[in-house]
């Protein structure tokens, strides 16, 4: 039987009518494929923010916008995100055979959840993703991004990076899979401090090191398990772009920060 997740933030994280939708994201993504070198090959694994479009849409393009060239060739996308609203231990499943957006539905990987049964880690929770943002927003630019493609959505909440890692490894796949951690960076911190802090964590993430805390990243969980599998994989993190809420169209004295960065096989990638 078919179960849908619908959208929970659409009409306040991103617009949520479906052409307002589509003309914003191609716009984001049409500005950051022009600033962007261009590379024959696409990164394997994406860190983009998952705050609304009017914040972190510009970051978040700059992730997105490197997916050109392999945009008919990815096929599964791994998406890992913090959970915000619901606590769970481990990773969680939706259960849900698809998920919506104003854009349309994407199917759920029904053969990369079965892949994922045997691992007691993984468990599934449809109360942690109904009301969960930080998955959802990347929704839109992933339809326009990509061609054709399914999904496995994995809200991420008590777990350890060897616990993430172990997930990333067994759904790693290969040119046909892409894996995206959705993080933003520090919370509500004044401008100056912020810009700090953030460059730090980048730093952190530049170097490989899986040591990130919730402070300097929402998403620090998936981000070290991810750091982890990048460095038994060969994989090279490179940074896109880094900025934060007072830079797009939010109060100095209280920013969130948001970087985008990409892993690739090959050691070529934007700085």
């Amino acid at each position: 039987m078919q179960t849908l997740r619908k959208p929970a933030v659409a009409g306040s994280f991103y617009p949520g009518q479906a052409a307002v939708l589509a003309r914003d994201v191609r716009a984001l993504l049409d500005t950051a494929q022009s600033m962007a070198p261009h590379h024959a090959s696409a990164p394997k694994a994406l860190i983009a923010p998952h705050a609304g479009y009017i914040y972190s849409g510009s970051t978040a393009a700059q992730a997105y916008a490197q997916l050109a060239p392999a945009r008919a060739n990815i096929h599964r996308v791994v998406l890992l995100g913090p959970v915000h609203r619901v606590p769970v231990r481990g990773l969680a499943l939706c259960g849900a055979t698809a998920f919506s957006t104003p854009l349309g539905e994407v199917a759920v990987d029904p053969q990369a959840q079965a892949q994922l049964q045997d691992l007691p880690q993984v468990v599934v929770s449809p109360q942690a993703h109904a009301l969960e943002h930080s998955l959802e927003v990347h929704l839109p630019f992933l339809q326009l991004a990509l061609d054709d493609f399914q999904l496995v959505p994995l809200a991420v909440g008590d777990a350890s990076p060897q616990e993430v890692a172990q997930v990333l490894d067994r759904l790693w796949g290969g040119p046909e899979t892409l894996i995206v951690i959705s993080s933003d960076l520090s919370h509500y911190l004044p401008y100056t401090h912020a810009q700090q802090m953030d460059r730090a964590t980048v730093d952190t993430i530049l170097h490989g090191r899986p040591t990130l805390n919730h402070e300097q990243a929402c998403g620090a969980t998936p981000i070290n398990g991810l750091l982890l599998a990048a460095a038994r994989h060969g994989l090279s993190p490179h940074l896109l772009g880094l900025c934060n809420s007072g830079d797009t169209a939010g109060d100095l004295a209280r920013v969130v920060g948001y970087a985008a960065v990409a892993f690739t096989e090959d050691g070529h990638a934007a700085h």
